[in-house]
Formats: C-alpha cells, sequence, structure tokens
C-alpha cells in the first residue's frame, strides 16, 4: 500500500498507519511468550480449541498494550440479528478493597461476556424473561480500539449465543459454515493429491460498498431520510443521471476529504481499503477493499459502515447507507466478491492459463454452479429485504432470477466439458489502441456483465444481489453451506469412481464424466446476456428457475423443510435457528414499512398538506382580487380548480394509508403480504400526489429540501 500523506502533507510511513489501533499478530508477537504466541496461532490459523491458559496471558498483554494508547474500558463487540453491531462498555478499572483502584482485565474478561439476550431479535428462541446470553471471543478477528475524543476502548469481536446454545447472532453460523466447506474442499484436494501441507480452506471476501453523501444540514431537513434512510417524498429533478457524468467523475473536494478521513479510520483498524470513486448517480460513491477471510471481512465491512457514518458529519456530511434513499436514480449495492482458498494460499478459484487442462478447478467450478441452481432459492432470500426490494430487477441492479455469468473463455471450456473433450482455452489477446504512444493493451478472454447477480470476475464470483445497508455475513454463510453441500456430492462421486487407490489418469478421467453429466444438469442456471431484459425473465421462467419477485415471495420460499435439513446437515444452523431467522426477517419487513408508512402520514398530514392549503390559499386570494378589480383570468381560476382537486386526491391518499396500515395480524407472513398488497401501493398512490403537488407548491412554501438541493449540492 502507497504510504498515506498525513495532516502535515509530508509522506506517513504505512507501519505507523495501518493497523496502528489493531491487536495484530505482528503486535502479540512482540507481547506475548513465543509458546503462546504459537498456540494462539495454531487457533487462529488452524481452527484448534483455544487453551484456557493462553487467554490468561493473551488478557494481560492486550489489557497493556490497550492501556499503553489510552484505553479505560473494554467491550465485547458482536452482532445480532438486528443486522448491525452490538457492544457494552465495561471498565478496565477495578477496586482494589482498599480505597484504591487497580487495571485489571483477566482471561475469563476476554472470553466470555453476559449481555442481556432478550432485548435484541430472536425469532422466537428466547421469550421475553429469558434473558441470560453469552459471547464468546472470536480469536480469529483481532480486538482493536475505538478512538474518540476523550475516550479510548478496546474492542474485542464476539459471537452471541444465547443461555440454550444457540447463535443469536450472524458470526457463529458463518463460522461454522467456514468449518463446512473447509471439510468438503480438503476432501476434493485429497483426491487429486494437491492437499500436501493444506491444513485449511477459507473463503474469502472482498465486499464493494456503495453509498450516498448528501448535505447534512439538508439531511436533518428530511424527517423520511432521518427515521427510515430514504425520500418517502420527492419529484424527479430535471437533471438525474441521464447524463452519465458522474460515474467516474472528479470526487468533489468536500467528498474527497470526508473519502480520506474515513480511508485513514479504517487503515489504523486493518480494513485494507483501496479504491475509492463517484458512482453512477449523483451523489453516490464506492469505497472497496482488499479480499480477506470471509469472518474478518465481514467485520471489517461492518466497521466500514460505522466508519462513514461517523466520519461523514465532520465534513458537514451525512452518509446514507440506505438501497434505495432517492427515486429515480441508481441504488446502492455490495458487491460481494467470494472465493476459496487454502492456508498455504492457492486459490482454488484461480483458472491459471490453460484452464482446459486444469481439472481441480473445474472441479471447483462447476460445484459452485451446481450450488447456485440447486439452492438459488436460498441466495435469493439470504439478500431479500424491504429495502433491496426496491433495486433488485429494477434495471439498475441484479434481477431478482438467479444465475451465473462465466465469460467466453469458461463458458467454451464448459461447452467442451459436456462434448467430453477439452482441447482448447480461448486467449483475449491484445488492443492496439492505434496510437504510438499508447500501450497495446492485454484483453481478457471474456467480457464482464454487470447485470448477472452471479458473476465470475478473473478468479472469484461476485455476488452483486447484496444490499448496501446489510450485514454480509448472512449471505456468505449461505454461499460457503450451499458450496459445502455440491463439494461433498462431488467428492463423494468423485471417491466412488476412482477407488482406494487414485491414479492421475483415473483422477483426470473420473472428473471429466462427472463434469459432463454436471454441466447438462445445472447450465440453465449459465446466462451471458441482458439480465435486464424482459426477454430473459421469459427465458429463465422455460428454464425453470426460479424467479422470487419480492422479500414476501423469497421468505415464503425459504420456509420449505429441505433449506433447513442443509443447514442441520452440515452444522451451521439447528432448524431452530434456521427457523428463527425466518421469523425476525418477516419481523423487521413487517416493522419497517410500517415506520415508512406512519412516517408518510406524519409528513403528509403535518408539513405537506399545510405547505399545500398556504399555495391553495394564495392561489384563491390571487383569484378573488384579480377578478374584484374587474379582470377575467381564466386560466389562473382554472388552475386553482385541478390543484384543489389534486390536494383532495392527496387528502383521500392519505385517509387510505392511514386505514391499510391500522391493519394487524398476528401471523407475520400473512401480515407481510397485506403490507406488499396494500400498505405499498398506498404509500405509492399517496407519493405520486405529493411529489405532483411539488412541482406546483411555490419554493418557498414546500418544507422539505427537494432532489435537486440533495443530490447537487456538493
Amino acid at each position: 500500500m502507497t504510504s498515506p500523506v498525513a495532516s502535515n502533507g509530508h509522506l506517513e510511513p504505512v507501519d505507523t498507519l495501518y493497523s496502528r489501533d489493531v491487536f495484530s499478530p505482528a503486535v502479540m508477537r512482540q507481547r506475548l511468550p513465543k509458546d503462546v504466541y504459537k498456540r494462539l496461532l495454531r487457533t487462529i490459523d488452524r481452527g484448534e480449541s483455544l487453551d484456557p491458559g493462553v487467554a490468561d496471558i493473551v488478557a494481560a498483554a492486550m489489557k497493556d498494550w490497550a492501556i499503553e494508547n489510552g484505553a479505560t474500558h473494554y467491550t465485547h463487540w458482536f452482532q445480532p440479528l438486528t443486522g448491525s453491531t452490538a457492544e457494552k462498555h465495561d471498565s478496565l478499572i477495578t477496586p482494589d478493597g482498599q480505597g484504591g483502584v487497580i487495571l485489571n482485565f483477566s482471561g475469563s474478561d476476554l472470553v466470555q461476556g453476559e449481555p442481556d439476550a432478550s432485548s435484541f431479535p430472536s425469532g422466537g428462541l428466547r421469550a421475553t424473561f429469558e434473558a441470560r446470553g453469552y459471547t464468546a471471543w472470536d480469536a480469529t478477528s483481532p480486538a482493536f480500539l475505538h478512538r474518540i475524543p476523550n475516550a479510548v476502548t478496546l474492542v474485542i469481536p464476539t459471537g452471541f449465543v444465547s443461555w440454550t446454545g444457540e447463535a443469536l447472532d450472524t458470526k457463529i453460523p458463518l463460522l461454522r459454515s467456514v468449518e463446512a466447506l473447509s471439510h468438503q474442499a480438503l476432501r476434493i484436494l485429497r483426491i487429486f493429491g494437491t492437499d500436501t501441507g493444506v491444513g485449511r480452506v477459507y473463503t474469502t471476501v472482498g465486499p464493494e460498498q456503495e453509498y450516498f453523501l448528501i448535505d447534512r444540514e439538508l439531511f436533518w431537513k428530511r424527517p423520511d431520510l432521518v427515521v427510515t434512510g430514504r425520500t418517502l417524498f420527492g419529484a424527479k429533478p430535471p437533471k438525474g443521471q441521464q447524463l452519465e457524468d458522474h460515474y467516474f467523475g472528479s470526487i468533489p473536494q468536500r467528498v474527497l476529504a470526508c473519502m480520506a478521513e474515513v480511508e485513514r479510520e479504517l487503515w489504523a483498524l486493518g480494513v485494507p481499503v483501496k479504491t475509492r470513486h463517484n458512482e453512477v448517480a449523483p451523489a453516490q460513491y464506492e469505497i472497496a477493499p482488499i479480499f480477506e477471510v470471509s469472518q474478518l471481512g465481514s467485520d471489517h465491512q461492518m466497521l466500514t459502515m460505522e466508519v462513514l457514518r461517523r466520519v461523514a458529519p465532520r465534513h458537514g456530511l451525512a452518509a446514507i447507507l440506505h438501497e434505495k434513499p432517492f427515486a429515480g436514480v441508481n441504488g446502492s449495492g455490495k458487491h460481494n466478491n467470494w472465493s476459496m482458498s487454502t492456508d498455504a494460499g492457492h486459490n482454488l478459484l484461480d483458472p491459471q492459463d490453460d484452464t482446459h487442462t486444469n481439472m481441480q478447478f473445474l472441479v471447483f467450478l462447476v460445484s459452485v454452479i451446481r450450488a447456485v441452481d440447486l439452492h438459488a432459492e436460498l441466495l435469493r432470500g439470504c439478500i431479500a429485504s424491504a429495502a433491496n426490494d426496491h433495486r433488485l430487477g429494477a434495471n439498475e441492479a441484479p434481477p431478482a432470477i438467479i444465475s451465473v455469468f462465466l465469460g467466453d473463455m469458461l463458458q467454451d471450456i464448459l461447452d467442451q466439458v459436456e462434448k467430453g473433450q477439452l482441447k482448447r482455452t480461448l486467449k483475449g489477446g491484445t488492443i492496439d489502441l492505434g496510437a504510438r504512444t499508447l500501450p497495446t493493451l492485454p484483453r481478457h478472454s471474456g467480457d464482464r456483465n454487470r447485470t448477472s447477480p452471479f458473476a465470475f470476475t478473473g478468479n472469484k464470483f461476485e455476488f452483486r444481489a447484496v444490499g448496501s445497508s446489510a450485514s454480509i455475513a448472512f449471505p456468505n454463510t449461505v454461499l460457503n453451506t450451499i458450496v459445502a453441500e455440491s463439494l461433498d456430492y462431488v467428492a463423494t462421486e468423485l471417491e466412488k469412481a476412482v477407488g482406494k487407490s487414485p491414479t492421475p489418469a483415473r483422477v483426470q478421467a473420473a472428473a471429466l464424466a462427472l463434469l459432463k453429466k454436471l454441466v447438462k444438469q445445472h447450465k440453465r442456471v449459465l446466462f451471458g446476456g441482458d439480465g435486464y431484459s424482459q426477454a430473459w425473465h421469459e427465458e429463465a421462467e422455460k428454464r425453470g428457475l426460479p424467479h422470487l419477485r419480492d422479500t414476501v415471495d423469497s421468505l415464503k420460499a425459504l420456509t420449505a423443510a429441505k433449506h433447513a435439513a442443509l443447514f442441520k446437515k452440515y452444522g451451521v444452523l439447528s432448524k431452530q435457528e434456521y427457523d428463527s431467522r425466518i421469523t425476525v426477517a418477516y419481523e423487521k419487513y413487517n416493522k419497517e414499512l410500517t415506520i415508512e408508512a406512519e412516517t408518510m402520514i406524519t409528513i403528509g398530514r403535518t408539513q405537506i398538506l399545510p405547505a399545500v392549503l398556504r399555495h391553495q390559499t394564495l392561489l384563491a386570494q390571487a383569484v378573488e382580487s384579480t377578478e374584484a378589480a374587474g379582470v377575467k383570468c381564466g386560466e389562473t381560476s382554472a388552475a386553482l380548480g385541478e390543484f384543489v382537486n389534486l390536494v383532495s386526491r392527496f387528502q383521500e391518499a392519505l385517509a387510505a394509508l392511514e386505514k391499510a396500515v391500522a391493519h394487524g395480524d398476528d401471523d407475520f407472513a400473512k401480515h407481510a403480504a397485506w403490507i406488499r398488497d396494500k400498505v405499498k401501493p398506498a404509500m405509492s398512490t399517496l407519493r405520486s400526489y405529493a411529489d405532483a403537488l411539488e412541482t406546483q407548491v411555490a419554493a418557498d412554501l414546500w418544507p422539505l429540501p427537494t432532489y435537486r438541493q440533495m443530490l447537487f449540492l456538493k
């Protein structure tokens, strides 16, 4: 990484900034006895059980390091089913029993905490009166320091579990899913004889984060943005993104200053952010990291969102992470770049040069394709939310139909596999730009497809459908689990075919025969065309691919018994844990849209209606005074009549939404269907009238900042 520039304008060495606030392996190596350091690394790198004796020594070293850096408190940082993070701070200061205090932090303090488990979403796993829950130290994700003016806190990443032992968070299932995939992937490596020196297989992620930045004063004047994260009203401005001039454009100075500070804070926390740029919509931007192991990448993604929200106000900005904060322009996603890698550093999804000869890669590739085809409902369901419903399939994001894009080279190889003969790997060649001063560029062997929800992009798959405000933990848990199941199937079939004494030739022949069968069975999920087109929707239906258009349909599909059985089989989620996630998702959908509807009603009655009535009064007074002067004003009088009619329809729509949102149902699924079928259409109707009124009401009377102001005030 290039050395960042310090505030004084001089280059600052990376080692004084990057991971400065992280209890990293480098810090541990300096502060821990050699044998303790090695034992802890075996837990981190190999998944060995943590020695309690090691915990006490690590805790003492961690405490000293934190105190030297100004820490006064510590917290177990966890990720409950809210989709956010949670923490409870405890002081490092303990009374010594003699009127003084000591600084104390034991191994038990490090390893286990006890937050209240009844006040977080549990989907029925915990009742209100059943309060006990535990946090457990995740040694694979390093502790770090959270700094604010006058306070430094030692933050310890943990899992969150109930007193009954059931996971109440997103991290524990993710860690379990990595273990499940590792076990099955190692079976494949053993068949090919490439497992030498390999102890584990990890999944890696590099999530790209899209977000909006708008002026903070305007943000606070929009109750809908403050309460729900998106604008519930707002007329389309004359200019949006149609000129395509914002994408990759020059970054506004205030925004760039904010980005730079965000990066500095993230570097200090060990988050390897690398890329920043303008996105497609005005006021939309992106930050992207280098890939990391899944659980660490997931933790760092939560930190990225937190730091964006925390730093933006220092620059007079507000960071908006909602999937669709502004109608009429692109929403925001979080592209989840996913792969598999051994602990020896070998990317199992790297095709290498002569891909058609790399049978092991093809086995892993086709295993992923099989997983996506068989478990498309799970992939669609794991990214379903009220917010993401605004994006998926809306000609700006991947469609709700899950398909796989491979590119020309891999598609050609799979066509060869289906015929049973592997002869060639397509080469991309070069591009001559026609000017001697410009270099000749190497061309990839295939194009990219931004309309694909699950696209192969060189040495990884990009799951593009994840929402911008969502945690990536559950989508990666699903990915890991379905691929583990597919690798299990493939390994079992190959083990049967090659017997107890496999030879390289026998393995190659068995693998090709199996791949030929799998490609024929699952090629329906492969698609390289325009995922936005109606033609693809029709084609996907012919192929029998599921098309779950919204969250309600997606959650209903997740209730099929086969999905719970899959997670139970691989030890990722018990049936009770799995069912609880569906219940929580229904609850969140219902609550979020109810909050949105009630916010619309409040804004409509207390801000928009008074404004339009003032405008109506001014129009009426103008007509009355003009005609009293003996001057006819037919056009103004007609405009008044049309305006009064529009106001009446707005009021009727307000009443209709109030009636729709008042409906309740103890059945979460039925209530969700009601909200989708009745409440959301009523919200849409109310907005249409409000947005029409905005275009007619005097600018000095309209109570809300407009899209033109929010999107273009830099």
